[in-house]
């Protein structure tokens, strides 16, 4: 057993955990943050994408120990209050979302995409970088159209200042 000690969505956590104990399980079963989805446990998905240290990683792919000491941030992290963060609010109204399984990890992907990009995106470079988010539900379209709309979202905002990342 270890200790495990993060900053999660802003708060800094503790808790232990046995060294073999993925990142996707300790944020679900010992800080009960279960927006994030265990969908293949062998880093194929990407249901389970968080970001670490403002980069996105597949959380199953993560031992929580090899993530003690970093900033973590969730899907649960995103929106600030109420008001959704941009991409949340693209998938929603671009309905870039059906059963919802794999969304939580396409919006966290999405969200590192378009803060890697801040030129803004295209299709082209959409599709590619989702290499590794599987939907089963959907042909993607309406998920790229949402990643695209929130990308020139989030570039006119970013327009004259510093883009924060989530």
């Amino acid at each position: 057993m270890s200790d495990v000690s993060l900053t999660v969505n802003g708060k800094r956590v503790s808790g232990v955990a046995e060294d073999r104990t993925l990142l996707v399980h300790f944020l679900r079963e010992n800080l009960g943050l279960t927006g994030t989805h265990v969908g293949c446990d062998t880093s194929q998905c990407g249901a389970c994408v968080v970001h670490v240290d403002g980069k996105a990683m597949k959380s199953c792919s993560m031992l929580a120990v090899q993530a003690s000491g970093s900033t973590i941030v969730t899907i649960e992290g995103l929106a600030n209050g109420s008001d959704l963060h941009p991409v949340q609010a693209a998938f929603k109204e671009h309905h870039g979302l059906q059963c919802g399984f794999c969304t939580p990890g396409m919006i966290m992907t999405a969200t590192d995409m378009i803060n890697r990009h801040p030129e803004g995106l295209d299709e082209a470079t959409v599709r590619a970088e989702l290499e590794g988010n599987i939907c089963r539900c959907t042909g993607y379209h309406n998920i790229v159209k949402a990643i695209l709309a929130a990308s020139k979202t989030m570039s006119k905002g970013a327009k004259g200042k510093t883009r924060q990342a989530a």
